[in-house]
């Protein structure tokens, strides 16, 4: 954030805090209403035309549209002591170049079968990492895709415990350890960092009426049920003024800079529905 800053005209720096302040502001400045803390409990679209949204006081907001930008809760595992490892960033839910700094040549841990268990795996093990893939399946291809398993199984400093639970984190300030369980047996490994992919749930459930795929993430455009509407917009869901952006998106990229854009293309859309 500060390099970004020096090279884009705040050479003082400004913390994440601070830019969502200033943001705040300018929203006002152009009239926009905000309600906070406040919770979003349902949406009525009873009226296609005029969709409104109920919060948790009871107050009802009329709108000629809404962009649903709710996000998803990555999943967490019920072990004691998670929430203080997390609060110290020794568990993370992503493997960004970010995530990933200070993990170098460091016994680390990634919890997941799928996919992006696997990406993260390598991308640690690439780092000069000892990896121990932690999965409850018995097999490695159940979930992931053979080209990644293959590469895992072949690379020297990827563990995989297959048939695997996480049972119990371990260490002072910051985690030392942890010990999972494999059919009946117990392994204390060395661990300084977790990398927890094990999915997250859509923070979809005040979208009554909308469409949704089986894990509760709001279908949009393209992924619609055919005969949804004649030509979907773009983050269009089933309720022709209703939007969906970012993580509660299915089929989202998982990314802030792709859930952005996602928001300003949808207010273009929102546009186009009014005007029509």
């Amino acid at each position: 954030m500060e390099d970004f800053c020096a090279r884009s005209g705040i050479p003082a720096g400004v913390s994440g805090e601070q830019l969502a302040r200033l943001a705040m502001i300018q929203a006002l400045k152009f009239g926009v209403q905000i309600y906070a803390p406040c919770a979003v409990v349902g949406l009525d679209v009873s009226d296609e035309l005029r969709p409104i949204v109920e919060l948790e006081d009871g107050t009802r907001i009329e709108t000629s549209a809404v962009v649903a930008a709710t996000g998803a809760r990555y999943r967490r595992l019920d072990i004691a002591r998670w929430a203080e490892f997390e609060q110290s960033g020794c568990i993370r839910y992503a493997a960004t170049e970010l995530d990933l700094r200070g993990y170098e040549s460091q016994p680390v841990a990634v919890v997941g079968g799928a996919n992006s268990a696997g990406q993260a795996a390598l991308s640690l093990a690439a780092r000069g990492c000892t990896v121990h893939l932690v999965v409850r399946s018995a097999d490695l291809e159940a979930k992931m895709s053979a080209y990644l398993a293959d590469r895992i199984h072949a690379h020297l400093q990827i563990h995989v415990h297959t048939r695997s639970t996480l049972r119990e984190l371990q260490g002072d300030d910051t985690l030392a350890a942890i010990v999972v369980t494999s059919e009946g047996e117990c392994a204390k490994l060395d661990c300084r960092g977790l990398f927890c992919f094990i999915g997250a749930d859509p923070a979809s459930d005040w979208m009554t009426g909308i469409a949704t795929d089986d894990d509760g993430f709001v279908l949009t455009d393209s992924r619609l049920p055919a005969g949804t509407h004649q030509a979907p917009l773009p983050f269009q869901t089933s309720a022709s003024r209703v939007f969906a952006v970012g993580d509660i998106r299915s089929g989202s990229t998982k990314r802030v800079a792709t859930a952005v854009g996602e928001g300003a293309a949808a207010v273009s859309a929102v546009h186009t529905v009014r005007a029509g």
